[in-house]
């Protein structure tokens, strides 16, 4: 069994199957199980890390909500700053925005216009690919804001979403990995 695998193994053994979770006929993944298992949030944290270090990232994004606590730790474990990206409205001075289509309807995205200096490599972090919309906004808004992004690592990807396909249009060549998938 390779590192890899075991981390897979015991990441998947903590995300719970939560049915009918938003509405009927969903099978949310509820990965607080995992978040509170300090063994498996640690081997998260620093397989993040890890890779934000191989990357030669210089700043670990989180996307709202869950990707804030799986990007804030692996940036702290790494020595590299952590940057959020948010739902409208809720970060204070000027902002770069980006909106984008959801399954019913539309959301839109910011980041501080002065999150990154120009140039930075950036590692984006978030807990769930599943259509692509969210990723490839904050992708575009890392690149809006100067950044070099260097990599994308999502903890679980719904692989019958088809959101990698989607979104090999706004990696420019950077790796897309997943540590999970359903």
């Amino acid at each position: 069994m390779t590192a890899d695998t075991a981390l897979a193994e015991l990441l998947n053994s903590r995300i719970r199957d939560v049915p009918d979770y938003p509405k009927p006929g969903v099978l949310f993944k509820d990965i607080a199980p995992l978040l509170a298992d300090a063994e498996a949030f640690g081997a998260l944290t620093r397989a993040l890390a890890d890779r934000a270090k191989e990357l030669g990232a210089t700043k670990v994004v989180g996307l709202e909500a869950r990707g804030f606590v799986l990007a804030a730790p692996a940036a702290v474990a790494a020595g590299l700053g952590f940057v959020p990206i948010r739902k409208q409205g809720k970060l204070p001075g000027e902002v770069f925005r980006r909106s984008y289509e959801l399954e019913y309807g539309s959301a839109t995205l910011e980041v501080q216009r002065d999150a990154f200096a120009p140039g930075e490599r950036v590692l984006v972090v978030d807990d769930v690919l599943a259509t692509g919309g969210t990723i490839g906004a904050s992708l575009d808004l890392v690149k809006e804001a100067g950044a070099e992004l260097v990599g994308v690592v999502v903890l679980m990807e719904l692989g019958f979403l088809d959101g990698r396909e989607r979104l090999a249009g706004h990696l420019d060549g950077a790796p897309l990995e997943t540590l999970v998938t359903v």
